[in-house]
């Protein structure tokens, strides 16, 4: 017998083997929790048995992901989105169930299904995957768009739906229709005194306690109280019968009106994304892969089945509540694989004997390869939809038309990769030094507010070549990544790289731990938050200990001169001269090398660069960044060189660079 030890240890072995082979074949991690799950499984090498403890833990991980979630709302936009969640959400599941039931009739010849089974295993495909969904959402920054707001009013709608489904599932098996009336009105007495105890109350109670633990200085007060507030809201919704996630997810909206909402979402994070992978490897457990192999076809039904049904059916949905065709479509892929509060209905039905157990087991693993295959789904949103309706292309262009309206008229300007508060002050200082620019963001309500103010903002996904495009990067100067997130970053730099390898990039991030992979893949510079933190706050405390402020601002200007390579000889101390008094600046250009170039196979030093006072920062060859190189390095064609010096330095660094063998050989 294996001991709780043994399979904590075993188990993460394994999950950290699944996610470093999943990465490396650029899948999500997701695919390999459930894969790990699968093969450890009691149902497969039976490595690992089945734990009840386990999953009660694991559950803890879709808790705080729903936390998590929860931060990124307002009561306000949910007030906004009452309409998706029990308009869109409502006809969703009811439309579900009511499928269930004609197909259940449908089939009866050959699989015996009763009415009330029909109705149970409705409910059961009518969930979505919250965790799987809005992890994948959240990745891809599309939480705020439009089909991921939809996505997330039906999630919302389910959670809740969870409680009367348990209950009518409960009382089906009885038989008695009075039964079940009086249990969902008792449900939704329920479900009314637990909102208004968390919405109301919590909504008073929420900022004052912060304010009072906050005043304690205690990080780990902080990080006690903020697992008392999720556990206990979660705590509430249970003892009245609703879902552990959804009394998270009212937390984490309340957190969010308050001023601690940044600091809580960092400090979940590490509980959250532990316990969301073990979920994911408690979930794969419940697979029995002899299920697939003696009954393929019925288990390919209940795969295909109703991720056909539910995608047909939510984008129908979605097209009545206004959506255009591809974000009706987007919604409705979004939403058709089964989900994680699915197998809790699946274990009542199980248990009420409303259908049979093989069948039962068939229906489980169709549910379970539909979760594995949303991600790819996710991922592949677009390309469907824009194979799939005839409308999307000309969304896609009008779209790109607004934004090329905007950078048309413009050349030599800033692409701003993000509206947010950073993008926002970098364009009021390109504002301020009448620098034109060009903003991209995915938050429609921020685009429609900017736009009304006369700024420079469309809507538009930076990780899109046609953006990209639309916005006028031939034209540009350069590109501004003004959020920190590295998987979207790299996203816009391989973009960049193929359509203008030699325009320089400033990427956001907030620490220095993606620094090599950003730059690796062809960011000019990273900005860390926590260096320019750490200068600042080293600065104003040696101001504060009496040193000269001169004394300081030369520091702080030779430690940014050692981290950040492109701005040697741009700032300047208190005592320096301005701009405008003739002095010309230094300068950062890109030149690329031309096959016909006379510099190919020349060394640098040959070249005679450094000679004209200028210094090779970098040469970037086939996408790798070669900082600072030695001056026996020998060029190659399609090579860029990165130069610093002034500018008449520049222009004769670049004449070298440029001329052609020919032009070489008729000077001779």
């Amino acid at each position: 017998m294996i001991s709780p030890l043994e399979m904590t240890l075993f188990l993460l072995l394994a999950s950290v083997v699944g996610v470093v082979v999943f990465r490396y074949l650029n899948l999500p991690p997701m695919l390999g929790y459930l894969t790990v799950g699968i093969l450890v499984g009691p149902h497969a090498f039976g490595i690992v048995p089945d734990s009840k403890g386990a999953q009660n833990l694991a559950e803890f991980g879709v808790v705080f992901l729903m936390f998590s979630i929860g931060l990124e709302f307002s009561l306000a936009k949910l007030r906004a989105m009452r309409r998706l969640v029990f308009g869109l959400g409502l006809l969703q599941v009811l439309g579900t169930i009511a499928a269930a039931i004609v197909l259940g009739f449908a089939v009866e010849h050959w699989v015996h299904l009763s009415w009330q089974g029909c109705i149970a295993l409705g409910g059961a495909l009518a969930m979505s995957s919250t965790a799987i969904v809005s992890k994948m959402l959240a990745e891809r920054l599309e939480i705020e768009t439009e089909h991921g707001r939809n996505i997330f009013g039906v999630l919302l709608f389910q959670d809740l739906a969870v409680v009367p489904l348990l209950i009518v599932i409960a009382a089906l098996a009885g038989g008695d229709t009075h039964d079940v009336m009086a249990a969902l009105g008792l449900a939704f007495i329920k479900i009314v005194i637990a909102l208004a105890l968390l919405l109301v109350i919590g909504q008073r109670f929420m900022t004052r306690w912060f304010n009072v633990v906050a005043r304690r200085r205690s990080q780990e007060l902080f990080v006690l109280n903020l697992l008392l507030v999720t556990l206990g809201a979660a705590f509430v919704t249970d003892k009245f019968g609703l879902s552990l996630a959804l009394g998270a997810f009212i937390a984490g909206m309340l957190i969010a009106e308050t001023p601690y909402r940044h600091q809580v979402e960092e400090d979940i994070k590490p509980f959250r994304d532990v316990l969301l992978g073990l979920f994911f490897v408690t979930t794969g457990m419940l697979l029995d892969p002899l299920v697939i192999w003696h009954h393929p076809l019925i288990v390919l039904g209940f795969l295909l089945g109703p991720i056909l049904l539910k995608a047909v059916m939510v984008t129908a949905l979605a097209r009545l509540f206004g959506a255009t065709p591809g974000v009706a479509m987007r919604t409705g892929i979004g939403l058709a694989q089964a989900g994680e509060f699915g197998f809790v209905l699946l274990n009542l039905i199980l248990d009420k004997h409303l259908v049979d157990a093989t069948l039962l087991q068939a229906i489980l693993a169709g549910m379970l390869l539909s979760m594995l295959a949303a991600p790819f789904l996710i991922q592949n949103a677009d390309r469907i939809v824009l194979r799939l309706s005839s409308t999307e292309w000309m969304q896609q262009s009008l779209q790109m038309t607004r934004i090329a309206t905007q950078s048309l008229k413009q050349s030599g300007h800033v692409i701003i990769c993000g509206y947010g508060r950073s993008g926002q002050n970098l364009a009021r200082m390109l504002e301020h030094e009448g620098l034109s620019y060009v903003a991209l963001d995915l938050d429609p309500d921020r685009v429609t507010a900017a736009a009304a103010a006369g700024e420079q903002v469309v809507f538009g996904d930076a990780g899109r070549r046609e953006s990209l495009l639309a916005a006028g990067i031939h034209r540009a100067r350069t590109v501004a990544i003004t959020y920190a997130n590295t998987p979207s970053a790299l996203r816009v730099l391989h973009n960049i790289h193929e359509l203008e390898p030699t325009l320089p990039v400033i990427v956001r991030t907030v620490d220095d731990s993606d620094l090599d992979r950003l730059l690796a893949a062809g960011a000019t510079e990273v900005i860390p938050e926590i260096v320019e933190g750490s200068l600042m706050l080293a600065s104003h405390t040696l101001v504060v200990m009496g040193v000269p402020m001169r004394r300081v601002l030369r520091r702080v200007e030779e430690l940014r001169d050692e981290r950040y390579s492109l701005l040697r000889g741009y700032f300047h101390g208190a005592d320096d001269v301005d701009d405008d008094d003739g002095h010309e600046q230094v300068r950062l250009q890109s030149v690329p090398v031309d096959e016909k170039a006379d510099a190919v196979g020349r060394t640098l030093a040959e070249l005679g660069l450094y000679e004209l006072g200028l210094e090779v920062t970098a040469i970037r060859r086939h996408g790798i960044r070669g900082v600072e190189p030695d001056p026996s390095t020998k060029l190659r064609a399609s090579d860029i060189v990165v130069l610093r010096g002034l500018p008449e330095a520049l222009a004769e660094a670049e004449e070298r660079l440029s001329k052609h063998r020919r032009a070489s050989a008729a000077t001779a």
